[in-house]
C-alpha cells in the first residue's frame, strides 16, 4: 500500500470516533436525565465536542490525503493542524460552558435522583471512550497523524471526565453534601482547560514548521556518521515537520577532485538511508566542494544540527 492510500485508509478512524460520539452523547444525557447532576451534564457536553471534532478530523484527514499538485508540490498534510487547532478550541469552549453551569448550580444546589441507573449508563459510555480511544491513539502514533492523536487525547480526557464525575457522584451519595456534584464539574473544567491548552500548543508548533524531534535528528546525524570519510563533511543540516511529512535538507562537502557523479551516488546513498531511517521523509542535498570559502566546518561530532 502506498503512502497516499496508507493516509486514506485515516478517515475510516475518523469516522469510529464520529459515530462513537454519538453513542456516548446519547448515553450521557440518558444519565444525566436519570440523575440531573450537573456532573454528569459537564460530561455529556465534552462529548457533543468529540462529535464535531471527529467532523473536523474527518474533513482534515480527506484534505491531508490529498496527492502533491502544482498549487500545493509540498502536499496537503499541514491540514490536519488545522483539524487539531479546532478540536482544542472547542475543548476550550466546553470548559467555559462546564464552569458556567457548575457554577449556578454551586449557588443552588439541587438533590441527585436515580444515581445507581445514571452511574451505571454513564459507565458503559466512558467504556466506549476508553476502548476507541486507545485505538485511535496507536493508529495516529503509527501514521504519525496529529489529528487522529488529539481526538484521542480528547476521548481519554473524556474518560477520566467520566471517573471524576462518578466519584463526585459517589461522593455526594456518602456525604449528603450537593455542593460536591458542581465542584466536581469545576475540577473536570479545569482539566479540559488543560488538554485544550496542550492540543493548541502542538498545532501552532506544527503550523510554524517546527524542527523534527530530537529522536528523528538524532537519527538523521548517525546516518551522516556512516557516510563520513577521508574529506567528506556535512553542514547546514535543516529538518521541519509538516502534519505527517518529515523534510530535510543538508549540505554535503566532497573534496574538489571528485566527478559530479562520485558525488551524486554519494548524496543518493545519503538520501536513501534517511529515508529507511524515517519512512516517508523527503530529503534534498546539495554537493558542495570542501575548500570553498563558504564550506568550512567544525567536524561533525562537536557542532549542533542547524535548525529553522
Amino acid at each position: 500500500m502506498n503512502s497516499e492510500n496508507d493516509r486514506s485508509s485515516l478517515t475510516r478512524f475518523a469516522w469510529l470516533s464520529i459515530c462513537t460520539a454519538v453513542v456516548t452523547i446519547g448515553l450521557k444525557l440518558v444519565a444525566y436525565r436519570l440523575t440531573d447532576s450537573v456532573g454528569l451534564l459537564s460530561d455529556a457536553i465534552e462529548s457533543f465536542v468529540n462529535l464535531v471534532g471527529g467532523i473536523m478530523a474527518l474533513a482534515m484527514l480527506t484534505i491531508a490525503a490529498r496527492p502533491a499538485d502544482e498549487d500545493h508540490p509540498y502536499g496537503h498534510s499541514k491540514a490536519e493542524y488545522f483539524s487539531s487547532g479546532v478540536e482544542g478550541s472547542l475543548i476550550l469552549l466546553a470548559a467555559v460552558s462546564i464552569g458556567y453551569t457548575a457554577v449556578g448550580r454551586l449557588l443552588v444546589p439541587k438533590p441527585l435522583e436515580q444515581i445507581g441507573m445514571g452511574v451505571v449508563v454513564s459507565v458503559v459510555a466512558s467504556l466506549v471512550n476508553l476502548v476507541v480511544a486507545l485505538q485511535l491513539l496507536r493508529v495516529g502514533r503509527r501514521h504519525n497523524s496529529i489529528t487522529l492523536e488529539a481526538n484521542a487525547q480528547h476521548l481519554l480526557t473524556d474518560v477520566w471526565t467520566s471517573v471524576g464525575v462518578l466519584l463526585g457522584v459517589g461522593a455526594v451519595v456518602l456525604t449528603g453534601w450537593q455542593r460536591l456534584d458542581p465542584l466536581v464539574a469545576l475540577a473536570v473544567a479545569a482539566n479540559i482547560i488543560w488538554t485544550g491548552v496542550r492540543i493548541l500548543r502542538r498545532s501552532t508548533a506544527g503550523l510554524m514548521d517546527c524542527s523534527l524531534s530530537a529522536e528523528d535528528r538524532d537519527a538523521v546525524q548517525r546516518v551522516l556518521q556512516t557516510h563520513q570519510e577521508a574529506g567528506v563533511n556535512f553542514h547546514k543540516l535543516q529538518t521541519r515537520q509538516a502534519g505527517a511529512r518529515k523534510f530535510i535538507s543538508v549540505h554535503v562537502l566532497v573534496p574538489s577532485g571528485w566527478t559530479v557523479d562520485r558525488g551524486h551516488q554519494l548524496a543518493g546513498h545519503i538520501a536513501s538511508d534517511v529515508r529507511q531511517a524515517l519512512p516517508g521523509a523527503s530529503v534534498i542535498t546539495h554537493l558542495e566542494p570542501l575548500d570553498a570559502p563558504n564550506s568550512a566546518v567544525a567536524p561533525l561530532a562537536e557542532r549542533k544540527s542547524s535548525e529553522g
